[in-house]
């Protein structure tokens, strides 16, 4: 069972009961996002990983899938131009996640706000 960042971002708690079902002893919540579309339903971030609700990933059955931070090339957001928030970045409802040797996995967020969050989360461990 995983801890609470002390800023935890949660949109739903039996999104968040998920997450903390299959994180590691020591392993830190840092956000989970609930999804648009009919593909995944929430995105968890982790101090350690990215885990996400996936009912398309075994083609006919539910997976939750783990993207450790250091398998992870790319991090990408729509340029939704004329959409500008907080020190003028561009903002998108969508990021799309690039792991390495895999093929990339997009995201739809309720808000571009959400996405950006959860961009940022994800940048702090790919800087590191």
């Amino acid at each position: 069972m995983g801890q609470y960042a002390e800023d935890i971002i949660v949109d739903k708690k039996e999104q968040l009961e998920k997450i903390e079902g299959v994180c590691l002893p020591g392993e830190t919540i840092r956000a989970v996002f609930d999804l648009k579309g009919r593909g995944t339903g929430f995105l968890g971030l982790t101090d350690k990983r990215i885990i996400y609700y996936d009912k398309a990933f075994l083609k006919s059955k539910k997976a939750l899938v783990s993207i450790p931070h250091d398998r992870i090339a790319s991090v990408a957001s729509e340029d939704n131009s004329g959409f500008i928030i907080k020190r003028g970045f561009l903002v998108s409802d969508t990021l799309t996640i690039q792991p390495i040797g895999l093929e990339a996995k997009t995201f739809e967020f309720r808000g571009g706000e959400k996405a950006h969050m959860a961009h940022n989360i994800i940048m702090e461990y790919l800087l590191r």
